[in-house]
């Protein structure tokens, strides 16, 4: 019954127009009807919900009362760069501004600078920008409260409504609410500005520029939950029973006290009532109340990383038996702990972390967040055998977390990456103070997603791990504090690269501590034994999809004077590892919880080594600014997505239960005819027999204890003499076939070839096609040396949202409609128009190169896609 009725209610506000959001908005007693009238629709779903399964008939039909209205407040904006005197005026001319939908990066679409800042990705995302939008308030809101919802805006955002400062915040990461009711015209028209400053902002990545989340409108009556105001623990899980705790803070904004009743239900997986309660306060004017309320959930399902079961508790607030506010908040019973000698358990039992890092650009899209692209990150993540994400190093967009919810990720959650501008915090700001306002909102936002495993406060914060901060410990220890205050069921910590500070009492307070890299947690777990480890970043190896070199590099810092990365993976930063290494010390070290790779994916901006001070390090040449890279080459995926060697690399040891069968390097040498091209296999397979042209270069078996750790975990063929033609790997374990891959030499390019991760898409101005774009021959191989342009066109109901290719020079834009072909591939990302379903036909040229066509359909949402 609930997956029927949510559906309906999903579908009755998706599927009727953005009416707050027309820049010219019908007025009178028609636009106040029709918005009573969507609003009034929606919400019979949820009172039906209510009375069918919640209140024993006390909300019985609707008649026609609305308690809160949840709006998206994210299309119609318009935008302009740079300052504008009197830009929050309602009566501002705004004709001539950009008309943008939120979510906005107004710096990814350039233009991309040759010479600019690499470590920022090149783009002009530091400046000022303005906002606007009018949106119609019936007089039926006069006496409710009115509020707008930011999920992140970067940076240093204030809000104006009808011209009057109504609100803002400082860290761009975090989402924060303002309170617009005193400003409010009731019954006309009213224009929201959004002034946005980032120059107070400093970034070691590309941090996006704008209203780059999305934003909503919230209406309420005066007596409602408050935000952020439901708070569900599981203090006791039993496999017969778990005790459910439901903390609900409602506020009274009445000039008189008001008799409040809370009504909760917790409904099961299946949507299945399983226990109710109610309790009644009184409320002071202006006040604010808690309500505690335990329930007995018996024989729970459990969340977990194979099955993430979602409980759902409802709550409905009454004054006077009418009932005044209602909102759902998902939930999930599970029990976990950091052990200091046995890592991480979930659910009785002991759970590698095999996680990833992620920054939070969306590649060619920026930071605009769009889910589509986030889910299709965590699917390849999945797929690779990854349980696990931290945020790095901030928190991430809401949706990021109930996607990790639904797929069973467990989350590392980063509030911050240093405590300084990193940060925007102003410098007359005390730390203390500035963390304290962040960490509130960001534990309450995110403190009832089962996901979230562990809070962390920081990384790698120098001055603090160097003893340059006053009173560090103790600050550190305020912090742990002001957490546990707000959340005392999970445990806090904070990832450290310095190993001297374990010998400071500076992880005293924490819970669980992280270090990343080098295996150096040595000395915390020499002076702490008793504190609970995690391997917060491990790895930061390189690679350039796509590219080979020989001979290989003499060491992990040894780097091509080509200013790629070999493919080969014997790469790393010089103060980090290989992959192999790392999971020789995973295995080592059981006392850890597991390891985050940095990181899953490339994502714009720190594009070590490639930047002029880091490579007159390594090659006593300084790059010149049009030589450095803007894209990171930490990925286990490049920038659009496609895998590196690396992946399958990952993919055979994290997911052994998985068929992995992967040859490298690709097959097209002719300066090589004759001699050696080394061969690799990454397989979840034990051993390996491999052909060249039906001639077997012999088999091979990975060697758990051999001293290179390499051969524990790849299979090397070093002496293979180059032929073109075919390479065949057959894979076996436990002495059984696991299976075959074959690579063969291709031909001359004679055709594109389009392959679209998603054919059927939904008409909301938010979904996505990732179409991989490849040069292929006469047999459709792929061929890996192919470098040509090609160019798009979009005919329906769609959009080029991004172009990428995976080069971490990629000099170019990402939004346009063309792209050069990196090693035989590149990625275009298409996306739906609002409103307008209908067949969408992409197609791809090159000079030279047969053309691709592939056809795709958009539809409403609740209707046929076919």
């Amino acid at each position: 019954m609930l997956g029927h009725f949510g559906r309906k209610f999903r579908d009755t506000l998706n599927t009727q127009p953005e009416f707050i959001g027309m820049p010219n908005p019908p007025s009178g007693t028609w636009a106040a009807q029709r918005i009573a009238r969507i609003a009034s629709t929606a919400w019979v779903v949820v009172a039906a919900l209510l009375s069918g399964l919640m209140l024993r008939g006390e909300v019985r039909a609707a008649d026609g009362s609305n308690p809160r209205l949840v709006l998206p407040f994210n299309s119609d904006w318009r935008f302009a760069k740079g300052a504008h005197a009197n830009a929050a005026a309602p009566e501002f001319d705004d004709s001539r501004w950009q008309p943008v939908r939120l979510p906005h990066d107004w710096a990814i679409a350039g233009p991309y600078d040759p010479l600019g800042n690499p470590h920022t990705g090149k783009l002009p995302w530091q400046g000022e920008g303005w906002y606007r939008k009018r949106f119609f308030a019936p007089a039926a809101w006069a006496g409710k409260r009115v509020y707008l919802d930011f999920d992140g805006v970067m940076a240093m955002p204030t809000v104006y409504v009808n011209g009057q400062k109504a609100g803002g915040w400082d860290y761009g990461y975090m989402s924060f609410r303002v309170d617009g009711t005193a400003h409010i015209r009731f019954g006309q028209t009213n224009v929201v500005a959004v002034h946005v400053d980032t120059r107070p902002h400093v970034s070691r990545w590309y941090p996006g520029a704008g209203i780059y989340r999305k934003v909503r409108l919230v209406v309420t009556e005066p007596v409602h939950i408050a935000h952020w105001g439901v708070f569900v623990t599981t203090p006791e899980v039993t496999p017969k029973f778990a005790l459910a705790r439901v903390r609900t803070e409602v506020e009274n904004h009445e000039t008189t006290s008001k008799t409040v009743r809370l009504e909760t239900v917790i409904l099961d997986p299946r949507g299945k009532k399983v226990a109710s309660g109610n309790q009644t306060l009184s409320i002071s004017a202006g006040g604010r109340a808690r309500f505690d309320q335990s329930f007995t959930v018996r024989n729970p399902r459990l969340w977990d990383i194979e099955s993430p079961q979602l409980y759902i508790a409802l709550s409905c607030v009454f004054v006077d038996g009418k009932l005044v506010d209602a909102e759902k908040t998902s939930f999930g019973i599970r029990t976990f702990k950091f052990t200091a000698d046995d890592g991480f358990h979930l659910n009785g039992r002991r759970v590698q972390l095999k996680g990833v890092n992620l920054h939070h650009d969306l590649g060619p899209l920026g930071a605009a967040f769009n889910l589509r692209a986030m889910q299709r990150q965590l699917e390849i993540m999945k797929d690779m055998g990854a349980n696990a994400l931290r945020t790095s190093h901030n928190p991430p967009a809401p949706e990021v977390l109930e996607l990790c919810d639904r797929m069973g990720i467990l989350v590392w959650d980063e509030a911050f990456d240093k405590w300084d501008k990193t940060a925007t915090k102003p410098d007359d700001v005390p730390i203390a103070d500035y963390c304290k306002k962040q960490l509130y909102n960001f534990i309450r936002r995110d403190r009832n997603h089962p996901c979230v495993v562990i809070w962390s406060i920081g990384n790698e914060i120098f001055d603090l791990e160097g003893g340059k901060i006053p009173n560090g410990p103790a600050l550190v220890r305020e912090l742990v504090q002001f957490v546990k205050s707000l959340d005392e069921t999970r445990p806090v910590t904070m990832a450290h690269c310095i190993p001297e500070s374990a010998n400071t009492p500076l992880d005293d307070a924490l819970d669980v501590v992280g270090w990343n890299y080098a295996r150096r947690y040595a000395l915390s777990r020499k002076n702490r034994p008793w504190l609970p480890i995690v391997y917060s970043e491990s790895a930061s190896a390189y690679s350039t999809r796509g590219f080979y070199e020989l001979p290989h590099p003499a060491q992990k810092d040894d780097y091509s004077l080509a200013l790629r990365i070999t493919s080969y993976d014997h790469n790393s930063a010089y103060y980090s590892d290989i992959p192999d290494t790392e999971f020789a010390l995973m295995e080592q070290d059981r006392f850890v919880a597991g390891e985050f790779v940095w990181t899953g994916f490339d994502y714009i901006g720190e594009p070590v080594p490639f930047v002029a001070e880091g490579w007159a390090s390594f090659k006593k040449r300084k790059l010149a600014p049009s030589e450095e890279s803007r894209v990171s080459l930490f990925g286990i995926v490049d920038l659009v997505g496609i895998p590196k060697d690396r992946f399958y690399l990952y993919r055979s040891y994290w997911a052994p239960d998985k068929k992995t069968i992967h040859i490298l390097p690709h097959w097209n040498w002719p300066e090589r005819i004759g001699t050696n091209v080394p061969v690799y296999v990454y397989t979840s397979g034990d051993a390996a027999e491999l052909f060249v042209n039906g001639k077997s270069y012999g088999r091979k078996s990975k060697d758990p204890g051999s001293t290179n750790v390499l051969d524990r975990y790849r299979l090397r063929w070093e002496d293979v003499i180059y032929e073109p033609g075919e390479v065949c790997a057959v894979a076996y374990k436990c002495g059984r076939k696991l299976g075959e891959a074959r690579m063969r030499t291709a031909g001359p390019p004679v055709r594109l070839r389009l392959s679209p991760d998603r054919t059927q898409l939904m008409a909301d101005g938010e979904d996505l096609s990732f179409i991989l774009v490849e040069a292929v021959d006469g047999h459709g191989n792929v061929y890996p040396l192919a470098m040509n342009e090609v160019a798009f066109e979009v005919s329906g109901p769609a959009e080029i949202a991004g172009v990428g290719n995976g080069d971490h020079h990629f000099p170019a834009e990402f939004v346009t409609n063309r792209v050069a072909l990196f090693y035989g591939k590149a990625m275009a990302i298409l996306r739906t128009l609002d409103g307008a379903p209908g067949v969408i036909r992409f197609r791809a040229t090159s000079h030279g190169l047969g053309p691709a066509e592939v056809t795709l359909r958009s539809a409403q949402p609740g209707q046929s896609r076919r």
